[in-house]
């Protein structure tokens, strides 16, 4: 067998255990399924789960991981700026493409961050974004008199995280009522409100 050939197999094995593991989620709950159950649904054999993942949770990882990098490459440079300097009727593209992105891969995030989602995964994106929006609270100036205004203990970030993962579980298990660039518009003021705030503090 080609190289070629050999790494369609693996992309389509991977692809029908991803695919798998999202109809058992919708059916019933990322913490009732097993290893053998995907297995079975993918119609490939546990040594074949088994070669790609340790276990469930290291496929949802790698699914998440493999989602951030793209996300990342839409998004593009990271902004030093943040919702609290802007102009409020002002909305920075990457905060768009980041709804832009959670649309496109709907079905991925809705079971994901659901109810019958995995809360392992809805903590770790939680902490990913409270840690990146903790990098951007330090380089940006969130203050009328000109200081840094560090995130020290991450309240604050943290706070804005699961102010966004919050939004995005609304969003899709509402059917999107918004278009992208309005849901990122209300969630980029609401996050603004919070920096105004937080900007008031000695």
């Amino acid at each position: 067998m080609t190289q070629n050939s050999d790494d369609l197999r693996v992309r389509r094995t991977r692809k029908l255990i991803r695919e798998a593991l999202i109809a058992l989620i919708e059916e019933r709950s990322f913490d009732a399924i097993t290893v053998g159950e995907i297995a079975k649904r993918a119609m490939v054999s546990r040594a074949a789960f088994y070669r790609y993942y340790h276990d469930k949770y290291d496929l949802v990882e790698q699914i998440f991981e493999e989602a951030i990098h793209t996300l990342m490459r839409e998004i593009g440079p990271a902004s030093r700026h943040l919702p609290g300097d802007l102009d409020p009727q002002y909305l920075p593209e990457p905060w768009v493409k980041l709804f832009e992105h959670f649309a496109g891969y709907e079905r991925l995030y809705r079971v994901l961050l659901g109810g019958k989602g995995s809360s392992w995964f809805v903590t770790k994106m939680r902490t990913y974004l409270a840690d990146a929006m903790s990098e951007r609270l330090q380089q940006s100036v969130c203050s009328s008199n000109g200081k840094h205004r560090a995130d020290t203990d991450g309240y604050v970030s943290t706070l804005i995280s699961a102010l966004f993962i919050e939004t995005i579980i609304w969003w899709l298990e509402h059917g999107r009522p918004q278009t992208p660039r309005q849901i990122a518009m209300r969630c980029s003021l609401l996050a603004s409100s919070v920096l105004k705030e937080v900007s008031t503090w000695e």
